[in-house]
């Protein structure tokens, strides 16, 4: 049963668009490589100029813990870290049902 990853990121204020070049930077392209990631969405929130939403789908949990287990994500989180508000809000979910390509 795949697995779905709700991602809530807070930025400092003003601080989004940095987010999004440090994660540009790491996470975007391991993640376009990653046959496991069945969807990534990267979101900016329309009703708050500091939240990034994040939506990824993976088959299984497996595969979603072991793409975070590179040593280059430490690398990212501590890139990222100057520019965040708090750690992200991360929401776990069984896909029941999917619509997709």
């Amino acid at each position: 049963m795949a697995i779905a990853l709700f991602i809530r990121h807070q930025a400092l204020p003003g601080k989004r668009d940095e987010v999004r070049q440090v994660w540009e930077k790491f996470v975007k392209p391991r993640a376009n490589a990653n046959p496991a990631h069945q969807a990534y969405f990267y979101c900016y929130d329309e009703s708050d100029a500091d939240v990034i939403m994040v939506y990824q789908q993976y088959p299984d949990a497996t595969s979603a813990s072991e793409f975070m287990k590179g040593s280059w994500y430490s690398d990212y989180l501590n890139e990222v870290g100057q520019f965040i508000a708090m750690p992200p809000h991360v929401t776990t979910a069984k896909v029941i049902w999917a619509k997709g390509p």
